[in-house]
Formats: structure tokens, C-alpha cells, sequence
């Protein structure tokens, strides 16, 4: 079995292990109302979401009890959002977690991440 059969086959067992349960969001970001309005919204929606203001805390949870889901915000104190992605893409518990970026600010997209800072 090559690395993408590997991949794909862990994808497929978290699916169907997921199925039957509620899918669980880890959501980091430092504004507390972000964080309320978007846990109430995807709570409604079925979802199981773990809010977090801390980047380092939010670490620890996604290795303790890997999420389905990251939502990380770009921009916070400490520890910003590119640097929780980079350890979470780093350790073996967490890379395959999928990772979508929120920020409030008006840029379309922040480059620096994929040109490697």
C-alpha cells in the first residue's frame, strides 16, 4: 500500500467512524464574540465545536483528542495562526487534520504561509 492508499484509507475510517457520531470542530481564536457567534452557528448546525483563545492549549487538544476540523485564526497574541498550523502539520497525531483559516481582516489571503515565511 503506497502513502496516498494509506492516506486515503484513514480518511475513509475516520468517515465512517465519524458517521455515527457528532462531528467535532476545534476553533481557535483570541475574540471571544468570533468565537461565540461561530461556536452558536455550527452548534446549531449539528456540530460538535471546542472553542479555545489559546494557541498553545489549542495544541494540546488537537493531539489529546484529534478534531475533524480546525478553524485557527490568522491573527493572535502569543502564538499566531501560522505558527499553531506549522506544529500541528509537524506531529504525526495532527497533520492530516484538516485546517481552514478565519481571519477578520480585509485581505483576501495572507501569501506569507505558502511562500515559507
Amino acid at each position: 500500500m503506497n502513502e496516498s492508499d494509506k492516506k486515503y484509507a484513514i480518511i475513509q475510517t475516520r468517515a465512517s467512524e465519524s458517521d455515527s457520531l457528532q462531528q467535532n470542530i476545534l476553533m481557535i481564536d483570541d475574540h471571544p464574540e468570533s468565537l461565540r457567534l461561530l461556536s452558536q452557528l455550527l452548534s446549531k448546525r449539528g456540530y460538535k465545536v471546542r472553542p479555545t483563545r489559546d494557541g498553545k492549549l489549542a495544541l494540546n487538544f488537537a493531539r489529546s483528542t484529534p478534531p475533524d476540523l480546525i478553524l485557527l485564526d490568522i491573527m493572535m497574541p502569543g502564538m499566531d495562526g501560522y505558527q499553531v498550523c506549522e506544529q500541528l502539520k509537524a506531529c504525526p497525531e495532527t497533520k492530516d487534520i484538516p485546517v481552514i483559516f478565519i481571519s477578520a481582516l480585509n485581505e483576501v489571503f495572507d501569501k506569507r504561509f505558502f511562500a515559507g515565511r
